[in-house]
C-alpha cells in the first residue's frame, strides 16, 4: 500500500469515528481544517476519504478563513427549506377564515358546525389547494394567538339595573337580623339525584382494575325514583339542614323543609328570636312569583310566631346564593364517584359531610306527597299578612305571624299611621320607584325621550282624521285628557301590572278607555326606543292600598 493510500485510510477511519457526532456545519469545519493541515491536494484527499464532494470541503476551508464567530446555528440565516407560510402567504388567511367563519365573513364554511381540530383544518386547507400538515396548522394558530380552550360560563344575560342595589339591600337586612340575634338562612333545592346504581361524577380510590359497576343508561328507576334535596344553610352557625324529598319540588315542600329545620334546630339555637330572614333565588319552588310559596310561609310564620322576611337574589344570580358554595358544593365532593343506590345512602352521605372550617350537616328523609298544580286566588293572596318593603317589594317582603293591621307593633312599624301619611295620591307619589320600577331620573329621561315622538304621532293621527293639514295653530282646540308625561306614566304603571285600568283611571281622573288608548299609543314608542318594562308582583285593588304601600317605612 502506497503512502497516499495509507493516508486516506487513516483519514477515513478518523472521520468515520468523529463525524456521526457532529452537525452539518461542524463536519464542514473539521474537514476544512484537515484539508488545510494537509496542504496542497488536501481538499481532494479529504473529500475522497469521507466520500463527499470537493466543493463541500472547500466551503469548510472558506468558512475557516473568513474568521467568522460561531453562528449558534447549523445553517446560515435564510438557508434550508422555506416555511409553508413563506412559500404560500395565502394559507394564513385561508386558515383564519376556517377557524373564524363569523368574523372573517365565511358563514358557509364546511367546518362551521364541526370540531376544528388541526387535522381537519389541514385536510380542508389541502382541498382548497394549500398543501399543509396538521403540525404546521398548530404552529400557525399559536402564532395568531389561538390556543385550546374550553367554554367559559361568564355570560349572565341581561342584568337588572337594580341588581347591585339588591345585593346591598340584602346584606343590610342580614346584618340587621344578625345584630338582633335573629337567624339568617340561605335556602335552595339541590340538583335532583337519580336513586339506584347509576354513575356519579368524580373518582374514588379502588383496587386496580376493579371500578364500581353501574348501569350503562341513566333511566330513572320506577320504584326508587329521584331524590330531591332541599337545603337550609344557617349563615351564622355554619350548619346545614337537608330535607331529602321523594316527591315533587313544590313550594309546600320548600316551606316544610324550613319548618323542619326550625323545629329541629332553629328554635333551640335562637330561643329568643322573633324574626327570621330567608335569602332565596328568584325562581323555582321558592321564587318571588310563586304564590304558594307566600301562602305556605304565612302558615309557617303563624305557627312559629316569627316575622319571616324574604329577600330574593336578583334574577340570573343563583350562583351567588351562599348555600351553593357553603353547603351544596361540599356535599357533591363528599359523595363523588359513589353510586347513590338508595335514599339511605343519600341521607347518610349528606349527613357525613364536614369541612375543616367546622361545617356540620343534618339530613333526613321526607316521604310525604307534595302535589303540584295548587292554585292561589287573588283574594287569598290579598288576605295574606304580607308587607312589601319600600325597596323592590316584589323581591323583599315580610310575612307576619298576625296581620299587621291587627298588631300594635310589627317589625317596628306603629299601628297608627304617622302624621305625614298620604291622604291622597299625587302625580309625584305615582312616580315612586317602587311603582315604576325605575328611578325618578330614569323616568324623567324616558318621558323626555318619548314626548317628541308622541307629539308627532298624535299630530299624524289628527291629520289622518281631518284629511288635510292643520288650519289653526298648535295648542288650540280640544285639549287631551292626559298630558304626554301622564300618558307615559300611566302606560308604565299599566305594563307593571300593578292595577287594573279602572283603578288607573280613578287615579288619573279619566276613564278606563282613555287609559287603554294611552297604552296603545305609548307601547310602540317604548319598543322603538328599546325600553322594556318588567311586570311587578305587587297588586293593588284600591287607591288606599297604594297609599298604605307608599306610606310604609320598611327598610
Amino acid at each position: 500500500m502506497s503512502g497516499l493510500e495509507r493516508q486516506q485510510a487513516v483519514l477515513a477511519a478518523k472521520f468515520e469515528a468523529i463525524l456521526p457526532h457532529l452537525d452539518e456545519r461542524q463536519r464542514r469545519l473539521l474537514m476544512g481544517a484537515e484539508a488545510q493541515f494537509l496542504g496542497h491536494g488536501g481538499i481532494r484527499a479529504v473529500a475522497r476519504a469521507v466520500g463527499v464532494r470537493e466543493a463541500t470541503v472547500a466551503v469548510g476551508v472558506r468558512e475557516l478563513d473568513s474568521g467568522e464567530a460561531p453562528l449558534g446555528r447549523i445553517r446560515r440565516p435564510g438557508a434550508g427549506r422555506k416555511r409553508v407560510v413563506d412559500r404560500n402567504p395565502a394559507v394564513r388567511e385561508a386558515l383564519l377564515t376556517l377557524v373564524e367563519p363569523d368574523v372573517r365573513g365565511d358563514p358557509m364554511s364546511p367546518l362551521r358546525w364541526t370540531t376544528k381540530s388541526t387535522r381537519k383544518l389541514a385536510e380542508q386547507l389541502t382541498r382548497q389547494g394549500h398543501r399543509i400538515c396538521a403540525d404546521t396548522v398548530g404552529d400557525l394558530l399559536r402564532e395568531e394567538g389561538f390556543s385550546l380552550q374550553s367554554n367559559a360560563k361568564t355570560l349572565e344575560g341581561k342584568q337588572h339595573p337594580d341588581r347591585d342595589a339588591q345585593f346591598h339591600y340584602l346584606n343590610e337586612q342580614a346584618r340587621d337580623h344578625q345584630d338582633c340575634r335573629a337567624p339568617v338562612i340561605s335556602v335552595d333545592t339541590k340538583k335532583k339525584e337519580l336513586v339506584g346504581p347509576f354513575k356519579n361524577n368524580g373518582r374514588e380510590w379502588e383496587p386496580r382494575g376493579e371500578p364500581v359497576r353501574v348501569d350503562t343508561h341513566d333511566f330513572p328507576d320506577r320504584e326508587l325514583g329521584r331524590a330531591v334535596p332541599y337545603g337550609i344553610y344557617d349563615v351564622a352557625a355554619n350548619t346545614g339542614w337537608v330535607n331529602v324529598g321523594t316527591d315533587h319540588d313544590t313550594a309546600a315542600f320548600a316551606v316544610e323543609s324550613i319548618r323542619r329545620w326550625w323545629n329541629g334546630a332553629g328554635r333551640a339555637a335562637y330561643p329568643t328570636a322573633g324574626q327570621l330572614l330567608i335569602t332565596a333565588d328568584a325562581g323555582g319552588s321558592n321564587g318571588y312569583r310563586t304564590r304558594t310559596w307566600k301562602t305556605e310561609l304565612a302558615r309557617f310564620a303563624a305557627e312559629a310566631g316569627l316575622a319571616v322576611t324574604v329577600c330574593h337574589l336578583p334574577p340570573g344570580t343563583s350562583k351567588w346564593n351562599r348555600i351553593e358554595h357553603r353547603l351544596f358544593s361540599h356535599i357533591t365532593m363528599n359523595w363523588r364517584g359513589r353510586p347513590l343506590t338508595s335514599h339511605e345512602v343519600i341521607v347518610q352521605s349528606i349527613a357525613a359531610t364536614t369541612t375543616r372550617t367546622g361545617l356540620t350537616v343534618h339530613a333526613e328523609l321526607d316521604t310525604n306527597p307534595y302535589p303540584t298544580g295548587v292554585q292561589v286566588s287573588d283574594d287569598e293572596l290579598a288576605a295574606l299578612p304580607l308587607t312589601r318593603h319600600r325597596f323592590h317589594g316584589d323581591w323583599n317582603y315580610t310575612l307576619h305571624p298576625r296581620h299587621p293591621r291587627d298588631t300594635t307593633a310589627v317589625n317596628n312599624i306603629p299601628d297608627q299611621a304617622p302624621a305625614n301619611r298620604l291622604d291622597h295620591l299625587t302625580r309625584r307619589s305615582l312616580q315612586d320607584p317602587e311603582l315604576t320600577g325605575m328611578t325618578r331620573q330614569r323616568l324623567s329621561e324616558l318621558i323626555d325621550a318619548l314626548t317628541p315622538g308622541l307629539e308627532a304621532q298624535r299630530e299624524q293621527v289628527l291629520r289622518a282624521r281631518r284629511g288635510h293639514e292643520r288650519l289653526v295653530a298648535p295648542g288650540t282646540g280640544a285639549k287631551a285628557k292626559l298630558i304626554p308625561a301622564d300618558r307615559i306614566l300611566v302606560t308604565v304603571l299599566h305594563l307593571r301590572k300593578l292595577a287594573t285600568m279602572d283603578l288607573l283611571g280613578q287615579l288619573f281622573g279619566v276613564s278606563a278607555v282613555t287609559i287603554c288608548r294611552a297604552s296603545q299609543e305609548i307601547r310602540p314608542l317604548l319598543e322603538a326606543h328599546g325600553h322594556r318594562i318588567g311586570a311587578s308582583t305587587a297588586r293593588f285593588r284600591t287607591p288606599a292600598d297604594i297609599t298604605t304601600f307608599l306610606a310604609s317605612d320598611l327598610t
